[in-house]
C-alpha cells in the first residue's frame, strides 16, 4: 500500500466512527439532578472512584445523614475555643470530621475535631 492510501483510508475510518477514539466526557459518567434547590451529581458507571458514598445512611434530602448526638457529646468533651462553652454557637469554628463522612469516616465524636471556618473552606475545595 503507498502512504497517499494508508492516509486516506485513516481518514476515512476517523469520519465513519469518531467516537471510538473520543475520550469520554464529563457527562457520559454522571447524572444530574436538583431537588429542594440543590443541585447534585452521581457517578453513573465511572471507572474510578464515585465521589458519591456509596452505603452510607442519607437524610430526606440526599445528604449524609449526621448524629446530633455525636456532635453534641463533641461539644460537651471539647468545648469551644473562641467562647470555652460547650453548648450554643461557636463563632468563627465548625465541627469538622477528621475522616470525612462520605470517605467512610465514623460520625463519632473519636473523629471529630474543631476547625476554623476559613480552613474547613479550603479543605471542602480538595475532598
Amino acid at each position: 500500500m503507498t502512504l497517499k492510501v494508508t492516509i486516506l483510508m485513516l481518514f476515512g475510518c476517523l469520519l465513519i466512527a469518531p467516537s471510538a477514539f473520543a475520550r469520554p466526557s464529563h457527562s457520559d459518567y454522571t447524572s444530574h439532578y436538583s431537588g429542594s434547590g440543590h443541585s447534585v451529581s452521581r457517578a453513573v458507571g465511572h471507572p474510578h472512584s464515585s465521589r458519591y458514598a456509596q452505603g452510607v445512611a442519607r437524610d430526606s434530602h440526599g445528604r449524609i445523614a449526621r448524629s446530633a448526638s455525636a456532635k453534641q457529646a463533641f461539644k460537651n468533651s471539647h468545648p469551644c475555643p473562641a467562647t470555652g462553652k460547650s453548648r450554643g454557637a461557636c463563632s468563627g469554628y465548625v465541627v469538622d470530621h477528621v475522616k470525612a463522612l462520605k470517605r467512610g469516616g465514623a460520625d463519632a465524636p473519636r473523629n471529630m475535631q474543631w476547625q476554623t471556618k476559613q480552613a474547613a473552606k479550603a479543605r471542602d475545595r480538595v475532598e
